[in-house]
């Protein structure tokens, strides 16, 4: 049974879970994301449970940061592999 201060910390690390289960979702289907965000659940809820320690909740700004880094650095490994050299664009002020 969970105290309240372990459910307290899971369910702090339920929040992030939910962008890496959308980006998991896109790329394997439903039931692959699933799996694969429970098992995430089931170690950090392990951890906590058997060191007691506290879950260092990052922020939402922190995981779609290094996200969107791992996909820069990917597309760069595309374009080189390729034969290609990706050239950043200056941002475009535009009003929706």
């Amino acid at each position: 049974m969970l105290s309240e201060w372990q459910h307290k910390q899971l369910a702090r690390a339920i929040l992030p879970s939910r962008a890496f289960y959308r980006r998991l979702r896109s790329r394997l289907g439903t039931p692959k994301a699933i799996t694969a965000t429970a098992h995430k659940l089931a170690r950090i809820f392990y951890r906590l449970w058997t060191t007691g320690g506290n879950y260092q909740d990052l922020g939402m700004d922190y995981y779609e940061q290094r996200y969107q880094e791992r996909v820069i650095n990917n597309l760069q490994k595309k374009a080189l592999a390729l034969g290609f050299e990706l050239v950043p664009q200056p941002q475009a002020n535009t009003v929706s």
